[in-house]
């Protein structure tokens, strides 16, 4: 059972614990909240581009809107989540209708995903590009997922990208590095070694000897789960890496659940004493019961990458969604520092997340794990349900 002073350890290895508002995100003037003495002297016309619908793309637009809200850059951000759908568009919509405010806009016509189809990425890159460069009536583009990074990192234009929600920026080729992004009109804030620490406090908690992972074994697939953090944390804790590798970037979420809960299957067989859930497109909110069955059943702990969104669905532990509001409120400050006038990349990139947990006390008791006191404390999210 670990003790308080291990858990204190994994708190400050993930975070010194900044009250919110030192975000210390931008220099020198433009890290001031806009007011309405300063309202800037045009309205930013905003639009939205992804690669498909993603529950953590919801979270972190809802910071966005809470952040802008809050520094008077628009009248009402309290935009709902939607119910049992991880779609952005709706959120979207009612921001385009709701809003308000003089500072800034969301574009009705302003929202673009692929859902998840290679073709109609391009058609959208494409289009949005002729549109950026053509009609020039989008004044702020916010990115998010590592499609949308991808596609408007090296673009050629002259509006500012904001680059939200990917696992590892620079693994991904959107960034050269933590501390600049490379481009004078881009800024992707990341959050540094956050996957190598979360590796790091679910050995804290559990102090296993062999990690499982699954994952596709491509270099898409590799930097969409920050490989190279959990493979350098597994060294610095001397922790044997269980790997196993299929396709799993396929159209059908159905069978990249079957090749997933195979997978789970499989690491079990070979003596995984904890399992960390990386991002696959297998883990849906339909499929994540059914595919940590085999895990549930050798009674192996599990830490989702992805967030609370899986504990909700099963898995044992995550990061709580107050840490993907956070980074929405991130973002929202770097609008704030670009409508002041500052250079998207003259902007710090390094964002850093609070520690709460997410904690699915159903798939405590299938596996026998009786939480104690010190973790119940740093826990922010309980579930009682695998919905």
């Amino acid at each position: 059972m670990p003790s308080a002073s291990l858990l204190l350890r994994a708190v400050r290895r993930i975070l010194p614990l900044l009250p919110l508002v030192c975000w210390c995100i931008i220099h020198g003037d433009a890290a001031r909240a806009y007011s309405a003495e300063t309202a800037p002297p045009k309205v930013w016309r905003i639009a939205y581009v992804e690669g498909g619908p993603f529950v953590d793309y919801q979270k972190i637009l809802r910071g966005v809107a809470a952040g802008l809200q809050r520094m008077g850059l628009i009248e009402n951000g309290s935009v709902p989540l939607p119910e049992k759908s991880e779609d952005v568009s709706a959120m979207w919509e009612w921001l385009a209708r709701n809003a308000g405010g003089t500072a800034v806009r969301f574009l009705p016509d302003g929202f673009y995903s692929a859902d998840w189809d290679t073709g109609t990425r391009e058609t959208n890159r494409t289009a949005l590009l002729e549109r950026i460069r053509e009609r020039k009536d989008v004044d702020m583009l916010l990115a998010f997922g590592t499609w949308g990074g991808q596609d408007f990192a090296d673009a050629d234009i002259d509006i500012p990208v904001i680059v939200a929600s990917v696992t590892n920026a620079v693994e991904a080729g959107i960034i050269p590095s933590v501390e600049d992004s490379g481009r004078d009109n881009l800024t992707a804030p990341i959050e540094p070694d956050r996957f190598k620490h979360q590796v790091m406090l679910f050995h804290d908690i559990f102090r296993f000897k062999k990690l499982g992972i699954a994952y596709e074994d491509t270099p898409s697939g590799r930097g969409s789960i920050a490989l190279n953090e959990i493979e350098s944390a597994a060294r610095e804790l001397n922790v044997e890496l269980l790997r196993c590798n299929d396709t799993f970037d396929v159209d059908d979420p159905a069978l990249a659940a079957t090749r997933l809960k195979a997978c789970h299957a499989r690491l079990a067989e070979q003596g995984a004493d904890a399992v960390y859930l990386t991002y696959n497109r297998g883990m849906q909110p339909d499929t994540i019961a059914d595919v940590l069955t085999p895990l549930a059943e050798a009674h192996i702990p599990t830490f989702s990458q992805t967030g609370e969104s899986d504990v909700e669905h099963g898995a044992l532990l995550s990061i709580s969604q107050t840490n993907t509001e956070e980074e929405g409120v991130f973002n929202a400050e770097l609008m704030a520092a670009i409508i002041r006038g500052a250079k998207p990349r003259d902007l710090s990139q390094i964002f850093e997340s609070s520690v709460s947990l997410a904690m699915n006390l159903r798939m405590a008791t299938l596996i026998g794990w009786n939480p104690p006191l010190e973790i119940l404390a740093a826990v922010d999210e309980f579930y009682q349900e695998m919905r």
